[in-house]
């Protein structure tokens, strides 16, 4: 029996339905940057704990990809403590197009996380 290939989305939060699948995506993607961060400077958790302010057990979740264990603002202030700036940029949502294109940039605004 042949099986069907269905071809899915840029975001798998909207594949499988989950709850929030844009904040779920931005917050898988930011966890990524934190532990290959961790990763390339070779730090132990515990060593990556001290500068997250984070116990071990919580720096093995960040590892694990538990995003349950944390919001899209602490992750933010997790990669400032990595020494990052965090942009957030605001955009008006296209009302001509369904096709996604880059939209007209609204306002940046630099997020000072400490």
């Amino acid at each position: 029996m042949k099986e069907k290939i269905i071809k899915g989305s840029d975001n798998v939060f909207k594949d499988i339905e989950a709850k929030n699948p844009k904040q779920s995506l931005a917050r898988s993607v930011i966890m990524s940057l934190i532990t290959k961060e961790i990763q390339e400077r070779g730090l132990t958790q515990i060593q990556a704990g001290k500068i997250l302010d984070l116990p071990q057990s919580k720096v093995s979740g960040l590892i694990n990809g538990k995003l349950s264990l944390f919001s899209l603002e602490h992750l933010c202030k997790m990669l400032a403590a990595l020494g990052n700036t965090v942009y957030i940029s605001i955009r008006k949502k296209s009302q001509t197009s369904k096709v996604h294109k880059p939209r007209k940039r609204v306002k940046e605004v630099l997020v000072k996380v400490q």
